[in-house]
């Protein structure tokens, strides 16, 4: 017997995120659609995902190791110590990245049929994190390179990872939701990108920020994950439960993704006719 799925709009918020559900689906078909058109006709196919976060990694190890002398300020392996930083970094920059063009890309969805819109950019998101987790695998080996043990707060390291995902879902819903109103967004995005790579700890350290800016420092949603990140990963890093900066990022973390998926909702319905 043939099933059939009928798909229709309700408006109703409780039946919208009962939707999310029903449609779950959709993240995997979506997600590993992605997955398979980003490598399409490259030579070297998946291997990017490990080829990019390694040369960054060179780059900013002679860049801010050898060239500004930062390797001399700690006795752990460099490379590591930025790997951590990269780790959570270049998720969020590639999600973000990723989502904010992700219903102006997929205009034939969103304008023909119904289903929960926020399932586009997530999916997105999720697509990133496959990437993620290479460069974990990448971390590992590190460690064993360099013949480096963690500290047992790497236990801890999933609350990092969530909070990284609260952090992408506010910033990358925010981004999407911008770029289909405001077109001028695609071209924002990369400054966006480039901008917040140099206002966040990935190449230093959070102590080297002077304590009177420290506040306003912290406003970067990212500085408390990535910390969080080096607390796990380098034996001796700050803890960052004990500095109140990390509360204000958190905070911002939080009050972003909500907002940005208020928003989000809001804008929900104009989409079709945006786009």
């Amino acid at each position: 017997m043939e099933q059939r799925i009928i798909i229709r709009q309700d408006n109703t918020e409780k039946n919208y995120w009962k939707d999310l559900w029903n449609y779950r689906e959709l993240f995997y078909i979506l997600s590993w659609r992605d997955i398979k058109v980003r490598y399409k006709q490259t030579v070297l196919g998946i291997l990017w995902a490990v080829i990019r976060p390694l040369l960054t990694m060179i780059v900013f190890t002679v860049l801010f190791g050898k060239v500004a002398k930062m390797d001399t300020l700690s006795t752990m392996p460099y490379s590591i110590i930025v790997f951590a930083g990269l780790l959570a970094w270049q998720f969020f920059s590639a999600a973000i990245s990723e989502s904010s063009n992700s219903l102006i890309e997929n205009v034939n969805l969103v304008t023909k049929v119904y289903f929960p819109r926020l399932i586009i950019p997530v999916s997105s998101i999720i697509t990133c994190f496959i990437d993620f987790l290479i460069s974990f695998i990448i971390l590992l080996l590190l460690f064993i390179v360099f013949q480096y043990t963690p500290p047992i707060q790497i236990l801890a390291l999933p609350f990092f990872v969530l909070l990284l995902f609260i952090v992408t879902i506010g910033s990358g819903l925010l981004l999407t939701t911008l770029n289909v109103k405001y077109r001028d967004f695609r071209y924002i995005v990369p400054f966006i990108v480039q901008f917040g790579l140099f206002i966040s700890p990935v190449g230093f350290s959070s102590n080297m920020v002077p304590a009177q800016w420290q506040w306003a420092y912290s406003l970067n949603p990212m500085v408390g994950v990535i910390d969080g990140f080096r607390w796990c990963i380098i034996q001796g890093a700050p803890n960052p439960f004990l500095q109140y900066p990390f509360y204000i990022s958190a905070s911002i973390a939080i009050l972003l993704a909500f907002s940005s998926i208020s928003l989000f909702r809001r804008m929900e319905k104009s989409f079709a006719d945006l786009i």
